[in-house]
């Protein structure tokens, strides 16, 4: 991997909005399957419709609950560059790009993959307190950290 100059702040602002874009979309989801549930007809079935439809607005609103959990957890996250790789770090390997903030999974920001994982995954358990040069080997992958930002 070639070395390139990411903007940390930038990242956790892409990061912080496409946790909102999901909270929007869901919330969006959730209204427009309530008031479809509100229109069926009675026929029958539709019971068993109106109890499908119910389900399906209940595990949104479980979603929408971790969503703005993550949302909050972001909030949390310092934004100030370290040597160590800690809460808020951008850590550059020589196989990844990882985020070190919430569970938010593989994202592309500006052409480049990343990984946004909780300080709680084992991969950043395995890397906390870590600086650049050190290495690591995690499930059998071994890597090696670039950079720390």
């Amino acid at each position: 991997m070639e070395k390139t100059v990411f903007e940390k702040n930038n990242i956790r602002d892409y990061v912080k909005t496409v946790i909102a874009e999901k909270i929007e979309k869901l919330k969006n989801f959730i209204e427009f399957t309530q008031e479809a549930s509100r229109d069926i007809k009675k026929t029958p079935k539709y019971d068993s419709m109106r109890e499908e439809m119910q389900e399906e607005i209940y595990q949104m609103q479980r979603q929408l609950g971790a969503l703005n959990d993550l949302k909050r957890n972001m909030a949390k996250v310092l934004n100030n560059s370290t040597e160590r790789v800690q809460l808020g770090s951008l850590v550059i390997t020589n196989k990844a790009r990882f985020y070190i903030s919430v569970s938010l999974g593989e994202f592309f920001f500006e052409g480049d993959r990343f990984y946004a994982i909780s300080s709680e995954s084992p991969m950043a358990k395995k890397m906390m307190g870590m600086k650049s040069g050190d290495e690591f080997t995690l499930n059998k992958i071994h890597q090696k950290i670039v950079e720390v930002l």
